[in-house]
């Protein structure tokens, strides 16, 4: 395992989860929402997101955290990728989740409110096309997390 990506719905736990799993191995995390936004929360065109993604992906190894709903282009982070784990957490934690952390924008409740119906099997289908022989990993629960971080951890460290 030496390129992660995350994926799921807001407030799913996709950065606190790729914090520890880098605590683990000791790959760089990259937190895509801090790479992706402009000032302001402006999102950064498609083509200008696909050459950043490039270059962070041409790394040797790295944790890319992030799902970007409709502003996002997974393919140049998918290609690049070994391992791919998707939080598939219930939608009212998320909720809890987001109202608890800030503030959020509508097109951000529109995005989470619709994750399951309208982004999951786009994701799905893309992984499979972009990522065939990636290890693919779906964490529901907290146990779930848990189990993944153990398996990652090199002998001798705990997740």
């Amino acid at each position: 395992m030496r390129r992660v990506v995350i994926l799921g719905p807001g407030a799913a736990g996709k950065s606190t989860l790729a914090r520890r799993l880098g605590e683990v191995t000791g790959l760089e995390v990259i937190e895509l929402d801090k790479v992706f936004w402009q000032s302001g929360l402006v999102a950064r065109s498609a083509e200008a997101w696909t050459a950043i993604q490039a270059e962070l992906a041409a790394r040797p190894g790295w944790i890319m955290d992030g799902d970007l709903g409709p502003h996002d282009v997974l393919e140049p982070r998918l290609k690049a990728s070994d391992t791919v784990v998707v939080l598939d957490v219930a939608p009212w934690r998320c909720i809890w989740r987001a109202i608890r952390r800030s503030r959020e924008r509508a097109d951000f409740w529109k995005w989470l409110w619709s994750w399951r119906r309208s982004y999951w099997p786009t994701m799905l289908r893309e992984i499979e096309q972009e990522a065939p022989g990636a290890t693919l990993r779906i964490i529901r629960t907290s146990a779930d997390a848990d189990r993944f971080l153990s398996d990652a951890a090199p002998p001798g460290v705990s997740g």
